[in-house]
């Protein structure tokens, strides 16, 4: 599995149609590049539509199944949209131009599993947080792995761009950074890394079903996460909490955690 040439080949395709105007949607592509009104005098940049700029996949968040986008971020996406009187258009974008700020120049929010940070929140601003997800180190049982400690000097892969990648480097751990979490997974599951560093949430799911991995360490690194607008969008963010604030009112927010994490994360 040539996996360093397929992540290469993602990274540019991704690259490609965060600016090409073909992205990946949920709805059909259409509308006018010049910003429109939509419902509660909020700018929209393509009429009628919420874009939204996501990493795709990133399982159990945002990933492909029949034909469609689904995740915890999506749904929360789609209730977003449904406040705001619009139709969700999802663009698949990489991490980097995510956390970077730079798809906000395509799309109103970013909702792809984003870490509120202080760097980040220096180029783009962030909704109320919606979900506590601290850092694990995940492994292969056959990998002799139990602790950070026993991981370095062996084959721990990260997503790059990312606070996992941020926190392997802060403790010393040269890690292979992958472009997704996709790939990131893929590497561990066929064996050519001995350990993978990320947010519990993802890496959980990824190999709960699987016994040969365990979660060998968790990291209180008390990160949140956050839906990232566009700096000074005052009112797209009073939207976006006032759709979260909802949720979680609601009881929809709980619900989606059980759909998408199981029990265990309520």
């Amino acid at each position: 599995m040539q996996l360093k040439s397929l992540a290469t080949a993602k990274m540019t395709a991704k690259a490609a149609a965060l600016f090409a105007v073909g992205a990946l949607t949920l709805t059909a592509c259409g509308g006018s590049s010049t910003p429109a009104a939509s419902e509660g005098g909020i700018q929209l940049i393509n009429a009628g539509k919420l874009t939204v700029c996501s990493d795709i996949p990133y399982e159990p968040f945002e990933f492909e199944k029949d034909g469609q986008t689904v995740g915890f971020d999506v749904d929360i996406a789609k209730e977003v949209a449904k406040d705001l009187g619009a139709e969700l258009s999802i663009v698949d974008s990489s991490f980097e131009a995510i956390e970077t700020g730079t798809a906000l120049t395509q799309c109103d929010l970013g909702i792809s599993s984003i870490s509120i940070t202080d760097t980040r929140k220096a180029v783009m601003d962030f909704s109320t947080p919606y979900l506590d997800d601290d850092l694990a180190l995940v492994a292969s049982e056959e990998s002799g792995i139990s602790s950070l400690d026993d991981a370095k000097g062996k084959k721990v892969g990260v997503q790059q761009a990312t606070t996992g990648a941020d926190y392997a480097q802060e403790q010393g751990i040269d890690a292979q950074q992958f472009e997704d979490t996709g790939l990131l997974v893929q590497a561990l599951q066929a064996g050519t890394i001995d350990a993978a560093l990320g947010n519990q949430s993802v890496l959980g799911y990824a190999i709960k079903d699987d016994p040969k991995f365990k979660s060998v360490e968790e990291f209180a690194t008390g990160e949140q996460l956050g839906i990232s607008i566009k700096k000074g969008n005052t009112a797209m963010a009073e939207k976006v909490n006032g759709t979260l604030e909802r949720l979680n009112e609601d009881g929809s927010l709980e619900k989606f955690k059980t759909t998408w994490f199981g029990e265990a994360a309520k």
